[in-house]
């Protein structure tokens, strides 16, 4: 009778002192929503634990079920699982209070692994000749180093086995030149991670643009045309510059934008396909930043990564800058000039065997009419 009185919602609001003001009160009244919901807060734990849970695990839990609804044979005969198998994974339930977590897959690496028996002056042998050699081959590496095994009696290891020592080095026992700069002093090797376009992509039409330059060089001087192409529809643009720069390539790229009529970049998933060039990175990178579109860069000496844009280049000089170089060298303008004329044949007129010998234009307007909109505007 003597004990402090309690609120409506429970024991969890009881208060010590009754000369508490209204304030106060309606504070102690706030609690958690998981604890006055008898179960809430072990449901949401469970969701939790479910939601992280691996699928293996997840299979596992179904076979420990099934057998113990309809018997182990049947499980057996349902899922090709051991008996053994079935009352292990029982077992760790049991123990585990039927935590499903416990029946997440271990490590199956063995404890005790073998140690390489290779001796410490063999791997130190292969060190120096990648040195003397830089960066040989495990095949070549071998070549060398058996003779030298021969000599003092001890066994060569197998080509996969050099393989092996080479990756487990720390610095993969790769010699990397120093470069110096205006002051003679070492550069440090930065290595910078990009994005590599995935293999298995597939991108609609006039959203993927594989990007390169073509080079032509005359009496010392140098003229470069900085070309795009849509591998899916064999859409191609071009643009001719004086220098090889990012500031050049980027214009031409938001010339590109202004073509397609792409007022906002971002509301299409766009992405440029290029090589790891110089005129791509700074402000090409920055004005792709800017619009919202994914860089994908080719590994290094793989031009088939970027095979469609190097064929367009192909049938860009043997078609047009071939019979108009004096005009590039003499007058750009003018170049550029004809240069979108033969753009526009090339992509109306032009028929391409890829496409069922359609023109770009016409195989588009065939097979994926939506694309107008992308150059028209359009009101209804």
């Amino acid at each position: 009778m003597g004990g402090p009185p309690r609120t409506p919602l429970g024991k969890h609001m009881s208060l010590k002192k009754v000369n508490k003001s209204e304030k106060e009160v309606e504070k102690m009244r706030v609690i958690s929503l998981t604890k006055e919901v008898w179960g809430l807060e072990k449901v949401a734990k469970l969701e939790e634990m479910w939601g992280s849970l691996p699928e293996e695990a997840k299979t596992r839990y179904h076979w420990v079920v099934f057998m113990r609804k309809h018997g182990v044979k049947a499980a057996m005969d349902a899922f090709g699982v051991s008996r053994r198998t079935l009352f292990r994974l029982q077992k760790l339930l049991k123990e585990s209070n039927f935590d499903p977590r416990a029946l997440i897959p271990k490590s199956r690496a063995p404890r005790r692994r073998r140690q390489s028996q290779v001796p410490v002056c063999v791997i130190q042998r292969i060190r120096e000749l990648r040195e003397e050699f830089p960066n040989l081959g495990k095949a070549k590496v071998r070549v060398l180093l058996e003779p030298w095994c021969k000599e003092r009696g001890i066994h060569c290891p197998s080509e996969s086995t050099i393989g092996r020592i080479i990756s487990r080095a720390p610095d993969k026992m790769r010699v990397t030149p120093q470069r110096l700069d205006s002051r003679g002093r070492v550069k440090p090797v930065t290595k910078v991670k990009r994005l590599r376009k995935p293999k298995d992509l597939k991108s609609p039409p006039l959203s993927l643009w594989a990007v390169d330059t073509i080079e032509r060089i005359r009496d010392g001087i140098r003229r470069y045309v900085v070309s795009f192409f849509d591998p899916v529809s064999r859409v191609g643009l071009a643009f001719a510059t004086p220098t090889k720069s990012s500031k050049n390539t980027s214009i031409v790229l938001n010339a590109l934008l202004k073509a397609l009529f792409l007022e906002n970049p971002r509301a299409r998933e766009l992405a440029v396909l290029s090589d790891n060039g110089s005129e791509f990175l700074k402000d090409f990178q920055k004005t792709l930043e800017q619009n919202g579109i994914t860089h994908y860069f080719t590994y290094p000496r793989r031009p088939k990564m970027n095979s469609h844009c190097e064929r367009f280049n192909r049938t860009l000089e043997e078609m047009f800058i071939d019979f108009h170089e004096d005009l590039l060298f003499s007058d750009l303008k003018a170049f550029n000039e004809k240069l979108a004329q033969w753009l526009i044949k090339y992509n109306t007129i032009i028929p391409h065997h890829s496409i069922e010998l359609l023109s770009p234009i016409q195989w588009l307007n065939k097979y994926y009419p939506e694309c107008q909109t992308y150059w028209t505007k359009t009101k209804n």
